[in-house]
This record gives C-alpha cells, sequence and structure tokens, in this order.
C-alpha cells in the first residue's frame, strides 16, 4: 500500500469542561479530541486510511458557540494515510470462503473479494471447512497470501474501501 503524508485541516470542537486557561492543557485536550475524531472518522476517498497524526502545525484562534459554549478550534496538521492503487501488490489473510470466491483483510483493508475466476486453478472444496486447492497449494481461513488489485470502490457509508483482487501474476498466492 503508498503510504502518503498528507496537508489537512480539521475543525476540533472543544467543550466548556474541557478548557483550561493554561496553555499546555488546552493544547492537551485539542490533541486528545483530534486524534479521537480521526480514528472516528477512519477514512476519506480523498486521503485513504488515516493511520497517524504526525505534527500539529497550527491551531488558530478558537470560537465559541453561542448556545452550547463549546470552542471550535480550527487546527492545521500532518496526517499519514494509506490509500489502495490499482496494480498495487499486497499481503492479505482469508476470512470468509464462498463458492464463488474469497473475502481477505489486508491491513484496515477488511473488504478485499478475490473471486475464482482469477485463481488460476484453483477448484473449490465445501465441507465444514471449506478451501481452494490447486496442486499441493490450498487457501483456506486465515491463510495468508500476496494478491494483486485489480481495482478499488470507495464505499462513503461504511467510510472504506472495497477491493477487486486477482492471484494472475508471478509470485502470488499463499505465502
Amino acid at each position: 500500500m503508498v503510504f502518503l503524508l498528507a496537508d489537512m485541516s480539521w475543525n476540533v470542537l472543544i467543550s466548556p469542561d474541557q478548557l483550561s486557561s493554561k496553555g499546555l492543557l488546552l493544547r492537551k485536550s485539542i490533541l486528545v479530541r483530534l486524534l479521537e475524531d480521526i480514528a472516528n472518522r477512519k477514512a476519506s476517498k480523498e486521503h485513504g486510511y488515516y493511520i497517524a497524526v504526525n505534527e500539529l502545525k497550527e491551531i488558530s484562534e478558537g470560537k465559541v458557540r453561542e448556545l452550547t459554549g463549546d470552542v471550535l478550534f480550527p487546527v492545521t496538521f500532518t496526517c499519514i494515510t494509506l490509500k489502495p492503487m490499482k496494480g498495487e501488490i499486497l499481503v492479505g489473510s482469508v476470512e470468509k470462503i464462498l463458492k464463488h470466491g474469497v473475502f481477505l483483510k489486508s491491513g484496515p483493508i477488511e473488504n478485499v473479494f478475490l473471486s475464482e475466476k482469477t485463481m488460476n486453478d484453483y477448484k473449490y472444496i465445501g465441507g465444514e471447512n471449506p478451501m481452494f486447492m490447486k496442486d499441493h497449494s490450498k487457501l483456506e481461513k486465515d491463510t495468508v497470501l500476496r494478491f494483486k488489485a485489480m481495482g478499488f470502490r470507495w464505499m462513503e457509508a461504511d467510510r472504506q474501501f472495497q477491493l477487486l483482487a486477482t492471484l494472475a501474476g508471478d509470485f502470488l498466492g499463499p505465502l
């Protein structure tokens, strides 16, 4: 996956009970709230998955909201993000096996689908522990494998990407 360093702007909302006249405590409250907001947001179509806040560049002057007393602080910072790219070689583990393909998880990406049509001669074997087999190689639950991303789609409702994968290519498959 491609790690990116993104310059970002965010509005951090601090409630009155978290405000302090001491600068360091206020800065800590803003930083903690920013980290919570980033963790809850998870990802964006533009930047990919948010991995870590790298540097807090500036905290602008806060604006008080009249009805609630909350203070809104515009913040600029750099964030390490991770965004999937078409054609990229990734490593993931098998989460679920179905007759028509396999669902994988790769890092923060929880929806990677590997269709049986792109598995190069692997055959489905059903039963209590379903798997795909090819010669002496098998894909079963928790198998770690290397795959290629054929394409991806952003799902706004889930705030995550869905990937379509293939095993067609050199050095792809179970590790």
